[in-house]
């Protein structure tokens, strides 16, 4: 839960061997082909090439979207109140943009290291409001990190760990899950969330052997977890 592996990224400078991206695969034509009828592998290879080329792009689109969170998000900036009352600062200074590679296991928004601080996936992140999310979620990360010891092999730790993330960085909120995700469900519909996200984010780990596992480690620690808002007096939504 502490140490949780931060997405893959580009590496800063090309390798000697390194081969540019193939401009011509990255077309309008191509992108219908994917879109309507494409393989799997196609699809992958498609935002593999259109990420690599707007790169640079996506990264000062995050930096601009990550400091305005800090200076103007209410989540945002109370939540780096709170962590700077118990342990270091954390600013935009310990928030890196980067073109993110995903793995086996799914994509990811973002991730936090206490060694290296916030991780944001610039060529996920396309609008304000899902970084304001995906960085208010790091935050809990961070704050549960400084306020507790925690065990990054620990799947009871690591389900914790999410399902207040979930819960308080507003990820959940009924409008998000409604015309973001598809998501119709009325009742319960917060639980819901909370609990298919924290138990996806669980499976993502690396030392989590199956879905299984993932939702039991969810449901042994949900009742206390879910129930715990600090540092916020109730859920932020």
């Amino acid at each position: 839960m502490s140490n949780p592996e931060l997405p893959e990224t580009s590496s800063p400078t090309h390798p000697q061997d390194y081969t540019a991206p193939d401009r011509s695969f990255y077309t309008w034509s191509n992108f219908f082909k994917v879109l309507l009828a494409g393989a799997p592998e196609e699809r992958q290879k498609y935002l593999a090439v259109r990420d690599e080329l707007r790169e640079e792009k996506d990264c000062k689109r995050c930096e601009s979207f990550r400091d305005w969170a800090f200076k103007r998000s209410p989540v945002v900036r109370f939540l780096r109140d709170e962590i700077n009352k118990i342990g270091p600062d954390l600013g935009p200074q310990h928030v890196r943009c980067k073109r993110c590679v995903h793995g086996t296991k799914g994509s990811t928004s973002g991730g936090f290291s206490p060694d290296y601080g916030i991780l944001l996936c610039a060529n996920e992140l396309v609008n304000k409001k899902r970084l304001e999310d995906t960085l208010a979620h790091e935050m809990v990360h961070a704050y549960d990190h400084v306020r507790f010891k925690t065990d990054p092999e620990n799947l009871r730790h690591a389900a914790c760990m999410e399902i207040r993330a979930s819960m308080l960085s507003g990820e959940c909120r009924f409008m998000r899950e409604f015309f973001g995700r598809g998501q119709y469900k009325i009742t319960s519909q917060f639980q819901d969330c909370v609990r298919r996200r924290a138990t996806l984010s669980v499976r993502a780990r690396r030392h989590c052997e199956d879905d299984v596992q993932a939702a039991t480690a969810v449901n042994q620690v949900w009742e206390s977890c879910f129930n715990d808002t600090r540092p916020f007096d109730e859920i932020y939504r």
